[in-house]
């Protein structure tokens, strides 16, 4: 017997590997999550400066993508070697400082890599040795990133919804998580649904409720999952949001005119659906009297 067949036979050891995968991926979407944003952004500054026929004030030798510069301080611009690098025990060893300046890190890097390497470990002892393992992770470091991103910015990127997104259609081809008929149905119907709440919304108050972003991320669900999840999802993150958004406002004192990103509480809700939506949805028509 080979050592992978041993590895998937065996949940101590498939969720020991997937939980240091994840740590070490989590430290990838931490790159992610601050660096797309900006590289979006100088992107669009210079298309519309190429659009006016301006002079391009960001040099084109000026590299910055998820590879380059690499891992460094922002204040002081001290390089991070690999051992200071290395995920959530490097922050716990230089205890949350920067090796050079002693600047304190933001424990957003650690929590970060901490949660993906738990959701990672949870999705491998839920679903085992089983191809849909490797997609449901990968579903899992997405939304990772675009929550973290949406949580600064309001900005769901459509470099990283889109390829999902189809990704999610693809699979179904092959009855992975659900059929081609659920699936389409689900990403039309999903991104359909806030759609029409958005336009309900902006035609009663002259505001915009939610972005365009929220739209695809749900339609994203739907086609990785089917729209027979959609009104699970839709549920679990208006509660959700709900119960975090009014935690904010009475624990953090967060002002209540300031937009709250809606693509977390979607991402949170797939994420439960795609786990545990089948025991939630017979728990609830059981208990409904419709089973």
């Amino acid at each position: 017997m080979s050592s992978y067949t041993i590895i998937l036979n065996s949940p101590v050891l498939l969720c020991t590997l997937v939980g240091v995968i994840g740590l070490m991926v989590g430290s990838f979407l931490n790159v992610v999550i601050y660096r797309l944003p900006i590289m979006l952004q100088r992107g669009w500054k210079q298309e519309c400066q190429e659009f006016l026929e301006l002079a391009i004030t960001d040099p084109s030798d000026n590299t910055f993508n998820l590879a380059l510069p690499g891992s460094h301080c922002p204040i002081c611009n001290a390089k991070i070697t690999a051992m200071q690098n290395i995920p959530v025990f490097s922050y716990l060893w230089l205890k949350g400082k920067c090796a050079n300046c002693q600047t304190h890190i933001s424990m957003r890097y650690p929590l970060v890599e901490a949660l993906s390497s738990i959701l990672s470990i949870v999705v491998a002892y839920q679903l085992g040795g089983q191809i849909e393992t490797l997609y449901a992770l990968l579903l899992t470091w997405t939304l990772i990133a675009l929550s973290g991103i949406d949580f600064d910015h309001q900005l769901l990127p459509d470099n990283i919804v889109l390829p999902i997104l189809w990704l999610g259609l693809f699979l179904s081809l092959f009855n992975i998580f659900t059929d081609p008929v659920s699936s389409i149905i689900g990403a039309i119907a999903g991104y359909l649904f806030l759609w029409t709440i958005y336009q309900l919304f902006k035609l009663l108050t002259g505001k915009e409720g939610m972005g365009y972003g929220d739209f695809k991320l749900l339609a994203l669900l739907g086609a990785w999952l089917g729209w027979q999840y959609l009104p699970l999802i839709i549920l679990l993150s208006s509660l959700v949001g709900a119960i975090i958004g009014t935690a904010m406002i009475i624990f953090v004192q967060r002002d209540k005119n300031v937009p709250i990103p809606f693509g977390p509480y979607l991402a949170i809700a797939g994420w439960i659906a795609l786990l545990w939506g089948d025991e939630i949805n017979t728990l609830y028509l059981t208990s409904t009297g419709l089973l």
